[in-house]
């Protein structure tokens, strides 16, 4: 079981979200040569950035995320230790009572203890696929939250291009007029608390009814 938790840090480096990707020339269709009179200038882009490891840093969504995450890793590992446990005190248990049994016997509990062994192991890549299953999910959603913001936050400031801009994204400079990470923070965790409260309204309406 990993130590650490790796949730966002791949997928959040895989948003360059295209909001209004806008890149044509006026005139007839492109070809390999140049054409006389054809405008070969693009048309100006608007480009923002997103610097995420700021934005994971601060967004509550992914905080919640993460908590929860390592909360299912220690739980799921918790339960290993204590099959992992009980299996080596039936191992030292063994050592100690086989010098009173038969051969057939002491071949009996080898072969018992041995199968125990392999269903732990098998145990143990469940418990792992478990929860890379989990982180997979959550990935998902923290992708798809920060993608539909951006592409709304796009599309309200006529932006046709938002970058990820953070070590190892290909971005080697950026000028910090174009970082939008701030304000991107602020109106993700806006819409995430309004979520957090009409959920919660939801769920006590629901109660009420019940009652």
């Amino acid at each position: 079981m990993k130590n650490n938790v790796s949730i966002g840090l791949n997928v959040v480096l895989l948003i360059a979200v295209v909001v209004l990707y806008v890149l044509h020339f006026s005139g007839r269709a492109d070809t390999d040569e140049p054409v006389e009179g054809k405008n070969t200038e693009p048309i100006d882009l608007s480009i923002a950035y997103v610097n995420s490891d700021s934005l994971l840093k601060n967004y509550d969504f992914f905080k919640d995320l993460e908590k929860k995450l390592i909360e299912k890793r220690d739980k799921l590992n918790a339960e290993y230790q204590n099959r992992a446990e009980g299996l080596q005190k039936e191992f030292q248990n063994f050592q100690t009572t086989a010098g009173n049994m038969t051969i057939s016997q002491a071949r009996a509990v080898e072969e018992d203890l041995r199968k125990k062994q392999q269903n732990l192991l098998m145990y143990q890549d469940q418990l792992g696929q478990q929860l890379m299953q989990e982180e997979a999910k959550m990935n998902s959603e923290l992708y798809d939250k920060v993608s539909a913001y951006l592409r709304d936050y796009g599309l309200n400031k006529d932006l046709q291009i938002v970058l990820t801009y953070t070590k190892g994204s290909g971005v080697l400079y950026a000028n910090e007029g174009l970082d939008i990470t701030d304000q991107v923070i602020v109106g993700l965790n806006e819409t995430y608390k309004t979520e957090q409260n009409g959920d919660a309204s939801t769920a006590q309406s629901d109660s009420t009814e019940v009652k």
